[in-house]
């Protein structure tokens, strides 16, 4: 055990900071929607603490970093202090912290353990402390946390919820063995509980598998959020016959294809409630399913799924559905039936605000479905079809509202890529090409800060999505439309290529595996999970701003947590703060960039406060 973390505590006020260096401070008005509809109530989010992580990032220096609340108090200020071998806390800086949520220590002595924590100051007063993370005694010099795990088998997903209200991220994560198994961790890596996804688990085929089988192709069928705001996370799972719980009992139900979903408890993995998945297309055999979590009425959490199974050896039934647990019940808000409308659907899905009125949409790459279950609009008039990738965020600062950007799989009229209003889904720009082509990867980031706005590629070159032009004129030249990640410092997006942190330089472009390399993941024992490319999860889940990559080692023993080591000056708000990006990071599919709801980049204006309240703890 290389880190050992205690509970942080938080400060919450109403609005957020101003300060000085590269600082974005809160717009304290609430915006107005550009549809003018009324917001929502403020929406309920986590009660975090301040994500304190330490990393060596020289011989001679550790890099600490820490949480920027979403509601923390205009100018708040911090300290840094340090306890070495266990004796006295020793404050750091010489005077208040008002700039990045950083700070780098270069007066350690990393030959014995040292303990960090931050308190906050506001009006000159230290507010109640953080909770220390304690950098072990000639640790590595490496951006790395790393947290001990039981043996197992592989996993491909890893989830986070504050499962034990402290106000950190623990971690679930499935184990692909047969029969599956989920099984869940406090962040120190100390073991909770187990479930035995049963024997429908053993079918994995990634198209028709077994009633209780998760994680295989572009399905998960499990997710973790607090589902009724008391303060603690539940994970979310799609069970059948023989599934037995953290408790010990078993699930039992006469027919093997018949599904439920469970709510289970996050520090026992006991059910708590459970609701029958809807029989509609139960003759066709059980439903894969996809899960995530967002806020469709403005106010309280719901657990959305989206599901499918084969009509024989062709088309597929598609269900949608959504839920809300009370802390007792799991009651069905509402289900939606493709049938035989032309709605193209993809490999992921989005919950997002795509009208800016407080309450969220589900996205899927050709269709939206309001709040409350109906249809929103479709893409297919525009000819768009079924697709791998899509993004929806705001990329454009200039025009009102979000934007989207997808790619297409064999369209039939030649459609390789199109850039979108996400509000009602008129089209924007396209792009076509002779004969038909399977475009599998789709990528929208700030790469390029010589133009207004993100950037949008798939391999037929890179393009400024709001004007759309080639910022690049060799098309030949452009990064991999893998993942964007936020990592180096600045504003501008880093990227996330089979275990690769790489740099796009605008100045200096180079083709696809040749760009600058920030960080090879193997290097630190690290093995790729899902699509033998990705890790198991990646989002902004300690210290500042910027975002981590989970992996596992290869023995599947370890959890490896990309953290950075690169000191910035910018101060924002945790995005795992911000609605639309802390949904994002309860879906998986093919896993997909995070976006939060204002422009993130190169010219940036301050971000807008998030409309949120801290329920629970």
């Amino acid at each position: 055990m290389q880190q050992s973390i205690k509970v942080s505590l938080s400060v919450a006020a109403a609005v957020l900071l101003s300060a000085t260096a590269t600082v974005f401070a809160v717009d304290v008005g609430a915006a107005t929607p550009a549809d003018g509809v009324a917001p929502a109530a403020a929406r309920p989010m986590e009660n975090l603490g301040r994500g304190v992580v330490a990393v060596r990032s020289g011989n001679n220096s550790v890099l600490v970093s820490w949480r920027l609340l979403g509601l923390d108090p205009d100018g708040i200020g911090f300290n840094v202090y340090r306890s070495t071998g266990g004796g006295p806390e020793v404050r750091l800086n010489s005077a208040i912290l008002t700039g990045g949520t950083n700070f780098t220590d270069s007066t350690v002595d990393s030959t014995r353990s040292n303990s960090y924590r931050v308190r906050p100051v506001v009006n000159g007063a230290e507010q109640p402390p953080s909770g220390v993370f304690t950098l072990a005694a000639n640790q590595a010099v490496e951006p790395v946390v790393r947290v001990p795990l039981r043996a197992g088998g592989p996993v491909k997903f890893v989830w986070v919820g504050d499962l034990d209200g402290d106000g950190e991220y623990d971690y679930v994560l499935d184990r692909q063995t047969s029969p599956q198994a989920i099984e869940a961790y406090r962040r120190d890596g100390q073991f909770l509980w187990s479930v035995d996804m049963g024997p429908n688990s053993t079918n994995q085929n990634n198209i028709e598998g077994g009633s209780s089988t998760i994680d295989v192709g572009h399905n998960d069928g499990v997710t973790v959020h607090d589902l009724d705001s008391d303060g603690r996370a539940e994970v979310a799972v799609r069970i059948a016959n023989g599934v037995r719980f953290g408790n010990g009992t078993t699930f039992t139900n006469s027919d093997n294809n018949r599904q439920f979903i469970a709510i289970l408890d996050g520090m026992t993995g006991a059910p708590r409630a459970t609701a029958p998945v809807p029989a509609d297309y139960l003759s066709d055999g059980p439903m894969y399913a996809r899960f995530g979590v967002g806020h469709l009425d403005g106010a309280r959490p719901s657990l959305v799924a989206f599901m499918k199974n084969r009509i024989g050896n062709g088309g597929f039934n598609l269900m949608m559905g959504a839920w809300q647990f009370t802390g007792q019940s799991l009651t069905q808000q509402w289900k939606f039936l493709r049938g035989n409308q032309n709605l193209p659907d993809g490999h992921n899905t989005r919950i997002i605000d795509v009208d800016g009125d407080g309450t969220d949409e589900v996205a899927e790459i050709g269709f939206v479905l309001n709040g409350n279950g109906t249809l929103r609009y479709s893409l297919a008039p525009s000819g768009v079809i079924h697709g791998d990738r899509f993004h929806i965020a705001k990329m454009d600062p200039g025009r009102p509202g979000l934007q989207g950007y997808g790619v297409q799989q064999d369209n039939p009229n030649g459609l390789r890529e199109y850039y979108y209003d996400a509000t009602n889904g008129s089209i924007i720009w396209r792009h076509t090409a002779a004969g038909t082509a399977d475009v599998g990867r789709g990528m929208a980031g700030d790469i390029d800060p010589r133009f207004p706005g993100m950037e949008v590629w798939s391999f037929s070159g890179l393009y400024n999505g709001p004007a759309n032009q080639l910022t690049e004129p060799n098309t030949s030249l452009r990064p991999w439309p893998q993942l964007g990640l936020w990592w180096d410092g600045d504003i501008t997006m880093e990227l996330l290529n089979d275990g690769k942190f790489e740099k796009w330089d605008p100045d200096n472009p180079k083709p696809t595996n040749s760009l600058q390399r920030l960080l090879t993941t193997s290097n630190h024992g690290a093995v790729d999970a899902s699509q033998d490319v990705q890790p198991t999860f990646y989002g902004d889940i300690l210290g500042d701003w910027r975002e981590e990559a989970v992996y596992t080692n290869a023995s599947y023993n370890q959890l490896i947590i990309f953290t950075t080591n690169q000191p910035t000056s910018t101060r924002l708000y945790t995005l795992a703060h911000n609605p639309a990006y802390r949904n994002a990071m309860t879906l998986k599919g093919y896993m997909q960039s995070h976006h939060v709801d204002y422009f993130l980049g190169a010219g940036m204006t301050p971000p807008p406060r998030p409309d949120i309240t801290y329920p629970g703890r």
